[in-house]
């Protein structure tokens, strides 16, 4: 599936991913390929991408690597998956 994470300030991340995993405001959830369409609310927390994952030099630091993939700490978002496509605001 084809994940795309958005700040205010830049893309930091777009790409294929195995499974996306979010802080919604009713607890943590994860997405895999042909999830359910899905919008919600994301509250302070950690989005989780794993896969075969490469980062641009100017974000990587944004990120902590984990032997599970990355890890993104966010203030808050919105998500939005349809179609095999994740799109998260973060902020």
């Amino acid at each position: 599936m084809y994940l795309e994470i958005v700040s205010p300030e830049a893309t930091l991340f777009n790409g294929e991913v195995d499974s996306v995993t979010v802080p919604g405001v009713n607890g943590e959830f994860e997405m895999l390929k042909d999830h359910a369409p899905v919008v919600s609310i994301l509250k302070e927390g950690y989005v989780k991408i794993a896969g075969s994952i490469e980062l641009d030099e100017e974000v990587e630091a944004k990120f902590k690597k984990s032997d599970k993939g990355f890890w993104l700490s966010i203030n808050s978002g919105t998500i939005e998956m349809k179609d095999n496509r994740v799109i998260v605001l973060a902020d």
